[in-house]
Order: C-alpha cells, then sequence, then structure tokens
C-alpha cells in the first residue's frame, strides 16, 4: 500500500502540471480585481449547452487562484459543457490566513447573481436553465453555500427570497461540516480563519457552514475520494449525515485509491468521473 503522503504529493504533482488554459471571455462582476469571472465556451461548437458554474478551491487562502482548476475547467469544456470559472476574494490580514469575513462570502453571492446575464453576453452557447454548480475543496463548500443562500438566517445580507434557479450542485471534496473539519484541523485550521477566529466561530457558522443550512431542496452530489488526506471523507460523511438527519437526500460518490486532487485533474479516471456527474444533473 502506498504511503499516504507519498501518493498525496504525487496526486498534487500531476493535477498541478498542466498547463493553465487562457479563457475565451473575462467579465468583471465587481470593482476588486479578484472579482472577475472567466468564461469557456463548449470546444464542440454546441449551443444551448448546460452552464457549469466552478468555484477553486485552496482553503480561500490567497496563494491559491482560479488559474489551478483551469485544466479542468477546460475538460470540461471539451466534455461539451459551458463554464464560468469564478474567482473571488481570499487571504487575510496574515501571511496564509484563510477567506475574509465577509468578503468571500460578498464575492460568490455576487458573482452568482451575476453570472447568468453576464453569460448571455460572453458566453451565448450557454443556457442558463441548466445551470449546475461545482467545486474543488474550499471551492466545494462555497458550492454548497451557494445553493443554500434560500435557507440563510434571516436578515442575512446573502439571503435569497427564493431558491436558486439551480440544476444542482456537485461538490468535490468539499469542506462542507466546519465542525468535523475543525476537529480534524482540515488545512491547518482553514475553516476557522475563514469565520474570523475562535471567537466568532460558532455566531459565524450559522451564515457559513453548509451542514447547518439544510435541508436546501436543491439536487446534490458529493464526489469525494475514499483515500484522501487533505480533507478526509469523514467531512463529507458528516455532511451526508446532517441531510438525512434534515430529511434530505444527498448523492454520495466515494472512490477508492482516490486522493483529493485527481478530482480536478484531467488525466485521472476520477476526473471524468466528476464529468458524469455533473452531467447526469446538468442535462
Amino acid at each position: 500500500m502506498p504511503d499516504p503522503a507519498a501518493r498525496d504529493a504525487a496526486e498534487e504533482a500531476s493535477a498541478f502540471s498542466h498547463p493553465a488554459v487562457a479563457p475565451d471571455a473575462s467579465a468583471a462582476y465587481g470593482a476588486h480585481p479578484d472579482q472577475v469571472v472567466d468564461f469557456y465556451a463548449p470546444r464542440d461548437g454546441r449551443t444551448g449547452v448546460p452552464l457549469v458554474v466552478a468555484l477553486h478551491g485552496g482553503a480561500w487562502r490567497a496563494a491559491y487562484d482560479r488559474r489551478h482548476l483551469t485544466p479542468f475547467v477546460d475538460f470540461l469544456a471539451r466534455r461539451g459543457f459551458a463554464v464560468a470559472s469564478v474567482e473571488y476574494r481570499r487571504g487575510g490580514d496574515g501571511e496564509g490566513v484563510a477567506g475574509r469575513w465577509p468578503d468571500t462570502f460578498d464575492d460568490v453571492a455576487a458573482a452568482l447573481d451575476a453570472v447568468a446575464g453576464l453569460a448571455a453576453e460572453h458566453l451565448p452557447q450557454a443556457d442558463p436553465r441548466r445551470l449546475v454548480l461545482t467545486g474543488h475543496s474550499a471551492g466545494g463548500h462555497l458550492a454548497l453555500w451557494a445553493a443554500a443562500r434560500h435557507v440563510l438566517p434571516a436578515g442575512s445580507p446573502w439571503r435569497l427570497p427564493a431558491p436558486p434557479a439551480l440544476r444542482g450542485v456537485v461538490a468535490l471534496a468539499p469542506i462542507a461540516h466546519f465542525e468535523r473539519a475543525a476537529e480534524l484541523d482540515v488545512c491547518g485550521g482553514a475553516t476557522t480563519q475563514l469565520l474570523g477566529g475562535e471567537a466568532d466561530f460558532k455566531a459565524r457558522a450559522a451564515f457559513a457552514d453548509p451542514a447547518v443550512l439544510l435541508p436546501t431542496g436543491i439536487a446534490t452530489t458529493v464526489v469525494q475520494g475514499r483515500a484522501d488526506i487533505v480533507v478526509p471523507p469523514a467531512v463529507a460523511e458528516a455532511y451526508v449525515d446532517a441531510a438525512a438527519r434534515a430529511g434530505e437526500t444527498v448523492g454520495f460518490t466515494l472512490l477508492e485509491d482516490v486522493g483529493h486532487f485527481p478530482l480536478i485533474d484531467p488525466v485521472a479516471d476520477a476526473c471524468a468521473v466528476v464529468a458524469e456527474e455533473i452531467a447526469q444533473l446538468a442535462w
């Protein structure tokens, strides 16, 4: 059996070995340089195709931006999807701090509110009525959160009056259950940092943790590698269990002998599984 750390390092190296793929168009959804969406047209030239909105991971930290997700985004475009890849504000006041409160959430909410209109202008091949959210790791959290904005507590500035018009969500190794992630010290305490520290964790988690924003009524699938040591399967399992307790069934695809990064690596079989899960919701 391979050493887990060595396997993870090899899988990460493979996923990050592909050159970045330039978008076909980009558009701003705000004034900050990070408030931008990149658009990728379906490579087969079709029109009226599903629109996949992708949110990158990287523990909500500034060191990781949307560029590392572009090979995966291009993979989806080559599978016939129109794709919108969202950038958002990350980092914080300190070196390596995860996320910005409330800026990270402000940006994802604003981007999702704007994406259909921006796609109509910059990605006319897309059919926004067939919209699926996907995201990897911290981006998987953001995808789940964006789909749950209609069940946010009253008074939240991000709350929607009705469920978003989505075909569904495919969350890839998501940081989906904050309490379990904090217990496991996922990504070096990233969830606690995202919410501004221990003092604010409990109060802010009510507005940010997908595991407490249930049920959503939105079709949701989680894809997870059983060998993932970055965001261990226990985090996804805790979210799926929380959904069940709330009376909602979440699809859970657990892939054997797969770690964290093959889910977004175009040369990995796991990536093809992800594309199929998206297609099942999109069409």
